[in-house]
């Protein structure tokens, strides 16, 4: 029979007769063997060797009986989980018993042994500590596949949130490519509509005057029409090349702006709007105020306001002014009519960044409602913030800040 390694017995007594005995008489299990003629021999053994997965060992001993021994040995941690099967030439007597049992004995074996009591109470705790090895064994895999599982699952939550990550990342862009179509469309809704509206009105007048209209009336209207045309183509450009600069994500690129002259010109492309309705335009902006500002977003801002005041505006009605202060580092641009007014819960929507509902002008105008939020963007774009003063009936105030352009001297480099 091939010897089992793994059951190693550790055999303590006095009489080396014994030990051989024992020996032989387990020799057929295919045990290895430790001898111990004392039990300061086998504490000894046992500091070197702590691998054994039976004691046997004898009671009555010179200097260290097996008691003794049995308790020093149980002392040390390391130790603990072998088992220890006393061979005693006495009785099995109830205190001696007790006393065994007490030192950390597990069983009693009396001399002279029987050799097959002997084997079978041996096989029997060879079989426990294979058991138990095979349990232990069992328990290192679980824990080893808990560990990996651990692993697993800690690389997965950070797969998960890497994508999760992603996917807002993806979201974001997603809303800002979302924002950007809105905001090109709006910019051609309520920046081109009324320019080409002008085209419109001085092309339908020379159409159905054409017997009637004059050699300088038709000078003045086609070159309203051409002004107006070249207007739009230049606005046109500009927003080609915003929408590739919000594809490409860059950034708004502010420069000095005369703030009189942007504004001018965005009553260039309005004014056959308000003349339309009788409505004059008034510029009261000093000439020497500058802002430092992205040229085609200011002019968005005022189109889009100066339109929205236009718009509900009655015809022949009081003036529409702009007029602007530098507040420290910003210039404060006012817009004033003396239209509708605006309403708490309309006031409350562009406040809230919620999509404004379009409402119908004086004249029953239409728009596509996304004015007013392009303007708040735009004036965002530029760090500035936007207020509305308005009261039904009465008219709005729009006021919208710009930083004010700041000339670098040579010193400051």
């Amino acid at each position: 029979m091939n010897v089992d390694k793994n059951i190693k017995i550790l055999i303590v007594d006095d009489n080396e007769n014994n030990l051989l005995s024992i020996e032989v008489a387990l020799e057929g299990g295919g045990y290895s063997f430790s001898r111990a003629l004392s039990g300061r021999e086998a504490l000894r053994v046992l500091l070197h060797d702590q691998d054994f997965s039976l004691i046997l060992l004898d009671v009555k001993m010179p200097i260290m009986d097996g008691y003794e021994t049995a308790e020093l040995i149980y002392e040390r941690d390391s130790l603990k989980d072998i088992p220890i099967i006393f061979i005693t030439a006495h009785d099995y007597e109830e205190a001696a018993m007790f006393k065994g049992y007490s030192a950390g004995a597990v069983d009693f074996i009396r001399k002279p042994f029987n050799p097959e009591m002997l084997r079978t109470k041996v096989a029997v705790f060879a079989e426990i500590f294979r058991k138990n090895q095979l349990l232990k064994k069992q328990e290192e895999r679980l824990k080893a596949s808990n560990e990996k599982l651990v692993m697993l699952n800690a690389e997965l939550e950070n797969r998960v949130m890497e994508r999760t990550a992603e996917l807002q990342d993806l979201n974001t862009e997603l809303r800002a490519l979302n924002l950007s179509k809105d905001r090109f469309l709006s910019v051609i809704s309520h920046d081109l509509r009324n320019p080409l509206s002008s085209i419109l009105i001085s092309a339908e007048f020379m159409n159905k005057q054409a017997e009637k209209i004059t050699e300088k009336q038709i000078l003045s209207l086609s070159g309203i029409i051409h002004k107006t045309a070249k207007e739009i183509l230049q606005q046109l450009n500009d927003l080609v090349d915003w929408a590739l600069k919000q594809r490409e994500k860059s950034k708004f690129t502010p420069c000095k702006l005369d703030l009189g002259n942007v504004i001018d010109q965005s009553f260039e492309l309005l004014n056959s709007f308000a003349n339309q309705k009788k409505i004059n335009l008034i510029n009261d902006v000093k000439a020497d105020i500058c802002v430092n500002g992205d040229e085609h977003m200011l002019r968005s801002i005022l189109q889009n306001i100066i339109t929205n005041a236009i718009k509900f505006t009655s015809i022949g009605g009081e003036p529409i002014r702009v007029t602007a202060s530098v507040l420290g580092d910003e210039v404060e641009i006012r817009i004033t009519d003396h239209g509708m007014g605006m309403s708490a819960e309309v006031i409350q929507a562009f406040q809230d960044l919620k999509d404004s509902k379009s409402e119908l002008g004086t004249e029953k105008e239409r728009g596509s409602g996304l004015g007013l939020l392009l303007v708040r963007e735009f004036v965002a774009q530029h760090q500035g913030s936007i207020a509305i003063e308005s009261k039904l009936g009465y008219g709005t105030t729009f006021k919208f800040t710009i930083p004010v352009f700041v000339e670098m001297d040579v010193a400051d480099y």
